[in-house]
């Protein structure tokens, strides 16, 4: 299971850094290939934020490029987002999402809001 945190209201300009926590027995990020966060606005389809594979390579939509950071620590089966410079446009529900390769699975945590005001 994964469990999203740390969204909220920010101003723009401001910061936010949204965390992932994996949970189970038997789910442990070490077996996972690709983490990533997609973000859904009201009235909008889903779209990937940034993506990380198990070898640390990462992935960033245009818009947030230079702004936000991706990063994973599999030993405490972490996931994270820091954003920078957040801008209106970048208020969404924040999802965690999870993929292992070897099982073809796929795992998704639920959202976090994240609201940027003007």
């Amino acid at each position: 299971q994964l469990q999203a945190s740390g969204g909220g209201l920010v101003q723009a300009g401001g910061s936010l850094r949204l965390s992932c926590a994996a949970s189970g027995s038997d789910f442990s990020l070490t077996t996972i290939t690709t983490m990533a966060w997609y973000r859904q606005a009201p009235g909008q389809q889903r779209e990937l934020v940034a993506s990380i594979g198990s070898g640390g390579n990462t992935n960033y939509q245009d818009s947030v490029k230079g702004r936000f950071t991706i990063s994973r620590e599999n030993a405490q089966n972490m996931l994270y987002l820091q954003m920078n410079s957040l801008k209106p446009d970048d208020t969404a529900v924040y999802l965690c999402y999870a993929y292992r390769h070897s099982t073809m699975q796929s795992y998704w945590g639920q959202g976090t809001l994240v609201t940027v005001s003007s």
